[in-house]
This record gives structure tokens, sequence and C-alpha cells, in this order.
């Protein structure tokens, strides 16, 4: 191989690795597109909503392909599809074709990384064993890329739920003191808290559609405990589950469950608070003694030095 070709092969797969970043952060975008266009075809009343054609779909298409082929190929056992699909939901991919995306991305990745650093090795002349044992962690690390971008989503996802859930439960004791119905509450909740936070608002979107669709509303309060995993969202839904077997007020209980919930805030910005001192020595030894020791002690020095 010379060094011209892999010159161009390097170019290339620094080509497919921005796409596929571009295509990794859009893949939500994607997502809301669909479902606000959902929205406008129940709206009007028509059978199908027509979608422009767009690169980035169509190369989010061949990935589905990709994952769907070796989702059919019956590789991967049911357990870990299911694992897979349960990741995916908690970081908000929750549409059909999220995970056949994600496994296409794996095996694009698993092709793209090593080939990125078969050029990176070729140009710098690494000789064997180095080259080989490059290679194979380039692989491995091609088929965990996908799965650290999913946990990154899904972290961020889980971190927007807790911060929006207390502002929820406040317009959700609004609005069941104006005399809303449960469901009513929630999709009401939905529509107003989605500006500032989306994550809150379609999770308590699908759960309003579980609680009209399914007959027992207790699990489908207990579906969104369990998509996120979150302690906050099962507390959630059990007092609402609670308030609707019993009977009890669920002003009441929302109201307190809020205030309880900024309560923990509250106390988790104050432990961080309290941290900032000691995370804030080692900057300050490395950056801002040396300079204080170079402004207070230079000039004495320049003397002592000129008297030598």
């Amino acid at each position: 191989m010379t060094r011209e070709l892999a010159i161009v092969m390097l170019l290339a797969g620094m080509v497919l690795a921005l796409v596929g970043l571009v295509l990794a952060r859009t893949l939500r975008d994607e997502q809301r597109v669909a479902m606000r266009l959902l929205a406008v075809q129940r709206s009007v009343g028509v059978d199908q909503v027509a979608v422009p054609w767009s690169f980035r779909r169509a190369v989010l298409q061949g990935f589905g392909h990709l994952g769907s082929a070796l989702t059919r190929a019956g590789i991967l056992s049911p357990r870990t599809v299911a694992d897979l699909e349960q990741t995916l939901s908690a970081a908000g991919f929750r549409s059909s074709g999220a995970l056949p995306v994600f496994l296409g991305a794996k095996i694009v990745m698993l092709v793209a990384v090593p080939l990125f650093v078969f050029v990176l090795v070729t140009v710098a002349e690494v000789q064997q064993p180095m080259k080989g044992m490059l290679l194979a962690m380039a692989a491995v690390a091609g088929m965990l890329i996908p799965d650290f971008v999913a946990k990154r989503l899904r972290k961020r996802y889980l971190k927007e739920l807790e911060q929006g859930l207390p502002d929820a439960l406040d317009l959700m004791v609004i609005c069941t003191e104006a005399g809303l119905s449960l469901e009513g509450a929630i999709d009401r909740v939905a529509v107003e808290i989605a500006p500032a936070n989306r994550s809150i608002a379609a999770e308590l979107s699908l759960c309003g559609s579980e609680l009209r669709i399914l007959a027992d509303r207790r699990a489908a309060l207990m579906n969104m405990a369990e998509r996120t995993r979150l302690d906050v969202m099962r507390r959630v839904a059990v007092m609402l589950a609670q308030s609707l077997q019993f009977g009890t007020p669920i002003t009441v209980a929302l109201r307190t469950l809020s205030h309880e919930m900024r309560g923990e805030q509250l106390t988790r910005f104050e432990a961080r608070a309290a941290r900032l001192p000691v995370l804030l020595t080692v900057p300050m030894i490395v950056f801002i003694l040396p300079t204080l020791f170079l402004v207070v002690g230079g000039p004495a020095i320049l003397q002592v030095l000129r008297s030598w």
C-alpha cells in the first residue's frame, strides 16, 4: 500500500466517523419529527403524510436494514435483544426501528474503526505485533462505542427526568385542582412542559396513552417506573396507584411528593457545593499558587540575584 492510498483511506475513515457521529446525535431528532408527523396525520385525518427524502434518513434506513438482518439471523439471544431494547427505551428511543439502527451502527463501527486504525498504523509504519494488537483493540472499541453513546444518552435522559419531575408534579396539582381527571392532567402537563423538558413530556405522554388503553390503570403507572428504573418515578407511580385504589386525594399526595423531591434536590445541591472546596484544591495548587509565589517572591529573588 502506497502512502498516497493510505492518506486517502484515512480521509475516508474520518468522513465516515464524522457521519456516524452526526447520525448518532440526530437520531432523537428524527424520532421527534416522526412523532410530530404522526400527530399531524391524526389531526387532519389523512391516511399518510409524505416525508421528504434526506440523506440522513437514507443512511439510518441502511443501518436499520443491517440491524434487521442481524436480528433475523438469530445471532442475538432473545434476552440480549430484550436488554438492548430496554436500554434504548430508557435512553428515550422507543420507536420500532431504534434497535435495528443501533445494531447496524455497531456493525458499521466494527468495520470503520479498525479500517481507520489500519490506515493510521500504515502511515506511521507500525510493525507487527503492535499493528495486530492495535487492530484488535480498534475492533473491540468499534463494538463498544455505540453502547457507550447509548449509556451516555440514557444518563442524560434520566437526569432530565429527575430535574423536570418536581415541576411536572406542580403542574399536575394545578390541573387536578382545576377539575381535570388523572389522564387529562397528565396529557395537559405533557403538552405544557414540552418546551422546557422534552424528556418528561415524552414520558408523561406515553403514560397518558397507556392509561387510556390498558384496562389496569395501576399497570400503566408501574410501566412508567419500569421503563425508567428511577426511584422517583417509582414513588410517583406507587403514590398515584394507591390514590386510585383507595380514593385518597391526588392533589395532596402530589403536593407532598413534589415538596419532598425539591428538598432532595436542594440536599444534592448542598452536597455538591460542600465538595467544591475539595475539588478546587488541586487546580489551585497547580495553577494559582505557583503564580502567586512568582508574583510575591519574584522581586525578592531578582534582588538577591543582582546582589550576587
